[in-house]
């Protein structure tokens, strides 16, 4: 419910902000430099807490500069996120703009993903202006070079990773990990790379285990005897080949190795931002702000060509999503 400090709300250009979908490491760092930006350009500040759920049963509350004192190195985010069927639909939309205008919100800053921005998009049609901010671990905003918590992810990957390769190498072992990335292979593909990895299966690129194993096979003939196998997430939802246990299970017939699956999953979204996430999420913050200073919605802040840029939601949204095959054929190549 609102709280009473609400009505301490005067003529000051009022924003809101809030996390949708799932968290992501740096959406606190995000939180923290739209309501510092907004404070410094003496705006109130409103936090909408559950994401689009949390707007429609009026969970809001006041910020201020302690608010978000000691949050841009938590993962998750304090404003917490739901799901919200209802705001799919046109009738939620609307309820969301009434209770906008009732509580006096001139402008919100929506963090999160696709779907996320296309809550943000509708609600911008109502006449509230929106911002959408890419916040997903999986990198796949096809606007946006990089997504606040994908820095992290990988880090986090290869962090676990390097620990799982001691034991692999103890035993001579094959070890298969999964990562997350359902549609993208972006991070499987980053970590394979910086993890040392043999083969990196993504859903980008169409592969057998026949194949992979020819490659292990040519890298046992140097002498290696251990190896790393990055498996994204889409592969195994495909259901072609298996899961990552029955991928494992093939290896070792066909090739004597002993062969071990790792699934990470939601570790990969927990832990402290990198340096490179918190200066990210912080310039996205500023700039989402500024526009709404301006009283421009309707748009997603990007990273692009190593710069924050802005864009229309609808064409963000219609942007596709560029494989970097240069960068998939790098890994293939280092990986012998």
């Amino acid at each position: 419910m609102i709280e009473e400090q609400m009505d301490l709300i005067d003529k000051q250009k009022t924003i809101a902000v809030l996390t949708s979908g799932g968290d992501a490491p740096g959406m606190n760092t995000a939180i923290r430099a739209v309501v510092r930006s907004a404070l410094y350009k003496n705006m109130c500040v409103l936090g909408v807490r559950r994401g689009y759920a949390g707007l429609l049963a009026k969970d809001v509350v006041k910020l201020n500069l302690r608010s978000v004192s000691d949050c841009l190195h938590r993962g998750g985010t304090v404003l917490y996120s739901a799901r919200c069927p209802e705001f799919q639909s046109e009738e939620g939309v609307e309820k969301a703009k009434e209770i906008c205008k009732e509580i006096g919100i001139d402008g919100l800053v929506v963090i999160g993903g696709d779907g996320s921005f296309r809550g943000a998009r509708d609600l911008s049609l109502k006449g509230i202006p929106c911002i959408g901010l890419p916040g997903t671990i999986d990198n796949d905003i096809a606007s946006s070079d990089y997504t606040i918590g994908f820095d992290t992810a990988v880090n986090t990957v290869m962090d676990m990773v390097d620990k799982l390769r001691d034991t692999s190498q103890s035993h001579d072992r094959c070890t298969l990990v999964e990562v997350m990335g359902r549609r993208c292979g972006d991070i499987a593909l980053h970590s394979g790379i910086a993890c040392g990895a043999v083969a990196i299966l993504l859903p980008e690129v169409p592969f057998t285990v026949d194949e992979v194993i020819k490659k292990m096979q040519r890298t046992l003939n140097t002498g290696k005897k251990h190896f790393i196998i990055i498996v994204a997430e889409g592969v195994t939802n495909k259901g072609d080949v298996g899961s990552i246990h029955d991928i494992a299970r093939e290896i070792e017939e066909k090739t004597g190795v002993e062969s071990r699956a790792t699934v990470l999953g939601h570790v990969q979204r927990g832990g402290a931002p990198t340096a490179r996430e918190r200066v990210l999420s912080s310039e996205m913050g500023y700039h989402a702000v500024e526009l709404l200073e301006k009283g421009i919605g309707n748009r997603v802040v990007v990273s692009h060509d190593n710069k924050i840029v802005d864009f229309d939601i609808l064409e963000a949204l219609n942007m596709k999503k560029e494989f970097n095959r240069r960068l998939y054929d790098i890994a293939d190549a280092i990986s012998i």
